[in-house]
């Protein structure tokens, strides 16, 4: 097997034990299927991201040992992003939504999980708005059949989960869905390999890009490759003491404070590791040891 499988944090805030669990996996997957990796710096959210965070990013991938193929920061091809969005807007799949957080909450249904089942409200306004606005894809009503290689299969409706999504939101920058979609598709991510916690963004993010790369069909300008789906596996997390996934926006402990305060890239591994049940005690683990551990569980 070969292609290509990518690491792909946010500087919104230094990484913690999360990002290295999801780094492990990856390399791990790499090693397993002779992957190359990719590392991409997604600064979608401008208004959180730092160039700090970025910075720390590479120090501490290269601190702990990962090495990588290629990289790339989204921020630098936001104008591909959007002539994307042009090509879009022209097939009538865009639309601009006015509600209001507010509103979002009290006039649509929530799924099982609390999020917002969008349903269309604004589907029948037309661009340009001169309103505040964010801008929402129009999602088919239909069923996605997906394959997890850790999980199994799944039967997914988008347009029952989250209903027509926003790839724009009110401040003008492009949303995780979006970015993500772009990118994968036109660096050519054969694999994706990430956290349970994204699970149900599978569906819309398989629908979204076949969207993309339909509408930009004939364009030899923008060099958008036909889709072809990646493979899917979704790791585990690991949860702090209430059974919350760790989080920057809940100040989680950074792998930066564990480097200051003296701990070993083995420790952090063994640490990780044990937190995660991949081994049975939190004793130092050199990486290549540990990618191996995960490896026996792909």
């Amino acid at each position: 097997m070969s292609g290509t499988i990518r690491f792909a944090p946010s500087p919104t805030g230094y990484l913690h034990e999360g990002h290295l669990l999801s780094a492990l996996y990856v390399w791990a997957a790499a090693k397993k299927w002779n992957l190359k990796v990719h590392l991409r710096i997604e600064d979608h959210d401008q208004g959180r991201a730092r160039k700090e965070y970025i910075d720390s990013i590479y120090e501490d991938l290269a601190w702990l040992g990962f090495k990588y193929d290629s990289q790339s920061i989204q921020s630098s091809h936001f104008d591909f992003f959007q002539k994307i969005l042009e090509k879009l807007v022209a097939k009538g799949f865009v639309y601009p939504c006015t509600c209001s957080r507010k509103q979002l909450l009290a006039e649509n249904p929530r799924s099982e999980t609390g999020e917002v089942i969008y349903q269309g409200k604004c589907s029948a306004q037309p661009l340009p708005c001169s309103e505040p606005h964010n801008l929402r894809i129009v999602i088919s009503d239909k069923v996605i059949d997906w394959h997890d290689e850790r999980l199994g299969d799944f039967h997914e409706n988008p347009k029952q989960q989250c209903g027509d999504f926003p790839i724009r939101d009110r401040d003008g920058f492009w949303t995780y869905q979006f970015a993500v979609c772009i990118d994968d598709l036109t660096q050519q991510i054969t694999h994706i390999v990430r956290g349970e916690d994204i699970l149900s963004s599978t569906a819309r993010q398989i629908a979204l890009s076949q969207m993309i790369a339909e509408a930009c069909t004939g364009d030899a300008s923008l060099q958008v490759p036909a889709y072809t789906r990646p493979l899917y596996l979704h790791h585990p997390l690991i949860v702090d003491t209430t059974g919350k996934k760790l989080s920057k926006r809940e100040h989680a402990h950074s792998l930066r404070q564990d480097k200051e305060a003296g701990t070993s890239p083995e420790a952090l591994f063994g640490r990780v590791l044990f937190k995660a049940g991949l081994q049975e005690s939190d004793s130092p683990t050199p990486l290549e040891d540990a990618l191996g551990q995960i490896i026996r569980t792909l």
